[in-house]
């Protein structure tokens, strides 16, 4: 597994319309054969920030994802919307939870 946490810090003013249209990118990644999950997950303490956990199959499903009508709608409607540029770490899984040990 190819596993990316986006870390985003949002302008308060478009927190709405930037979880509306991040909700609406991960409903349609997950419907691509190369991810597995694409959580939305927002800050407790600190509701302008998020963090999206996506989990490939592999590099090249991330390529593919970035090629998706969806991804290019997601990136151009909220880079307006974001206090500061987007920051993607990239991990991959050392211990699948859905195997037997």
């Amino acid at each position: 597994m190819f596993i990316v946490h986006v870390y985003v810090h949002v302008k308060p003013e478009f927190l709405e319309a930037f979880e509306k249209a991040t909700v609406d990118n991960s409903v349609n990644s997950v419907k691509e054969p190369g991810v597995a999950r694409f959580d939305v997950v927002r800050q407790q303490d600190d509701p302008a920030r998020f963090v999206l956990v996506e989990v490939y199959r592999g590099a090249e499903a991330v390529a593919a994802h970035k090629e998706t009508a969806h991804y290019a709608r997601w990136r151009d409607t909220v880079a307006p919307m974001m206090a500061e540029p987007r920051v993607a770490v990239k991990y991959w899984n050392v211990c699948p939870t859905d195997q037997d040990w």
